[in-house]
């Protein structure tokens, strides 16, 4: 018989995230919590075992972060930053510093502007143009339903006039030659700049975005994540890494399969029989597929968030899934066994994601589902209540009521809706499950800011800034509850991560004194 290695945990400050006691010490027998408790009973037991003294670490189960985009993280970071560029003259100047300092690049690629900082909110190809002329420019919007593109992207697109709109999305276009002004909206990005995009990235370059992003999440002290809109490309590099990893991944990874509209319902249903073979298929403790993802409204940055009210301009989005398409696709889904997720950020979308889930709990009868929705960063006190009632988790990012980010959103609004903006106590007050993420990379992956401003309302990025409605700020507990215990019971692994209890994975993080950063384990 084996006798698996042995490791004691002392003097340290345990958050368990599993009631309200605290901890000492703990026990790990080989990658399992085989005590948690109080010291002078883990020295009782520990013997013959290794011994690490945390020196009275802060020690919490490892961040699982239930909203993520791993493998786009990864590939992000190696794009121009702009979420930090105040206005049009900054951007350009970092998009020319790049072309200079890349001369041989085919094209320029950047990442998370803002709408405040481009005058009258409305980006144009000629204002890439006058800086990079000569090659394709891709720019994502902060929240990844834009896309900022100058003439020559346009023109390696194949975009002009006579190109559609797509379902769902737009080309935004000169009102007087139909000319495209070089903004994408929503599935316009999706159907015409991201395939061809994909179309020129290796994987070799897709294996170093996941394993970028994988280093970067570590050392931040996460240790799962909850992958959403996975695609094929995607699932290549993380079934490769998986292979190369003799089985492991560096993190624990549960995706959601992105099905997106395509006004055939045959055609949106096989989407759902691909996610089912999926998860029949991709099912390892390291490397899960575990449901569908559909996007039923954009953004209010861009507005095209679903509202039951125009925006402040008088505008409104129409939904881009359809009560007609979107009610069999989750009823398909939710037969197979598929968790459903939605992203919904207007609060007409919130309801009719509702709507949705309800009609498959009335056509498949009742049964534990863990569907979610995801952002509801407008949404009524009547569709808390509804999502509460009916078991939806919750899934929501602090790190998007960053009052940094703040600008655009509350002018599109422009009225007493800003008043109820991410109301995350709502929904514990009703009785929700709330599991918090970072939706990496719209905003920023590290943990700790996005606990900053959960607890606070306050700016990660700006400590100028007053607090964001702190009537709807979490207890530090709670918080780190809802990144870890409540993140994993959103993905169905609450028996084995998130708490630090016996039997438990050994997934924690600890913080010393004199460390900044986190130190991170897991057997």
């Amino acid at each position: 018989m084996t006798t698996l290695p042995r490791t004691l945990y002392r003097n340290a400050k345990i958050f368990t995230a599993a009631g309200p006691a605290a901890a000492e010490a703990m026990i790990v027998e080989g990658e399992r919590l085989a005590f948690v408790g109080s010291e002078p009973e883990a020295l009782r037991m520990a013997v013959p075992a290794a011994v690490v003294d945390l020196g009275g670490a802060f020690v919490l189960p490892g961040f699982i972060d239930a909203h993520t985009h791993i493998v786009m993280m990864g590939q992000t970071m190696q794009k121009v930053a702009l979420r930090d560029a105040a206005n049009l003259e900054e951007i350009q100047l970092r998009l020319k510093e790049a072309a200079a300092a890349n001369p041989e690049a085919p094209r320029i690629l950047g990442t998370s502007w803002l709408f405040s900082a481009i005058p009258g909110g409305a980006p144009t190809a000629a204002m890439i143009d006058a800086v990079v002329p000569d090659r394709p420019v891709y720019l994502d919007a902060n929240d990844l339903h834009s896309m900022w593109v100058n003439t020559a992207a346009l023109a390696e697109m194949g975009i002009d006039k006579d190109t559609p709109d797509t379902l769902g999305g737009r080309i935004l276009r000169d009102p007087e030659t139909g000319e495209a002004t070089g903004l994408l909206e929503e599935t316009a990005m999706h159907e015409y700049a991201w395939p061809k995009l994909a179309s020129m990235t290796t994987d070799e370059q897709r294996d170093e975005h996941l394993a970028a992003a994988f280093e970067h999440y570590l050392s931040t002290g996460v240790t799962s994540g909850i992958d959403m809109a996975l695609v094929e490309d995607e699932l290549g590099a993380m079934r490769r890494a998986l292979a190369r990893g003799n089985g492991t991944l560096p993190l624990r990874v549960n995706a959601h399969w992105l099905v997106a509209p395509t006004g055939n319902h045959e055609e949106n249903l096989a989407q759902v029989a691909r996610a089912a073979e999926l998860a029949r298929e991709v099912n390892s403790p390291w490397l899960r597929v575990i449901g569908i993802k559909i996007i039923a409204d954009g953004v209010i940055d861009g507005c095209t968030a679903a509202m039951k009210e125009p925006y402040a301009d008088g505008s409104n989005a129409e939904l881009i899934w359809q009560p007609e398409f979107l009610n069999p696709v989750v009823a398909a889904a939710d037969a197979e066994g598929l968790q459903v997720a939605i992203h919904a950020i207007g609060d007409l979308a919130s309801e009719v994601a509702l709507d949705a889930l309800e009609y498959a709990n009335e056509v498949n009868g009742p049964r534990d589902r863990r569907h979610r929705i995801e952002h509801m960063e407008t949404v009524t006190a009547e569709s808390i209540q509804r999502l509460a009632r009916l078991g939806v988790v919750a899934s929501m990012q602090p790190v998007h009521a960053d009052p940094a980010v703040q600008e655009n959103w509350r002018a599109m609004l422009g009225d007493d809706r800003v008043d109820r903006a991410y109301p995350w106590t709502e929904f514990t007050d009703a009785g929700a499950t709330l599991a918090l993420g970072s939706d990496a990379p719209t905003a920023p992956h590290q943990p700790l800011p996005n606990m900053f401003v959960a607890t606070t309302r306050k700016s990660a990025l700006d400590a100028s800034l007053p607090a964001n409605l702190p009537k709807y700020a979490l207890d530090l507990a709670d918080a780190l509850s809802h990144a870890t215990r409540d993140a994993a019971y959103s993905c169905r692994r609450e028996a084995e991560l998130g708490t630090l209890a016996t039997g438990m994975l050994a997934d924690f993080v600890y913080w010393t004194r004199t460390r900044s950063t986190p130190d991170w384990t897991r057997c």
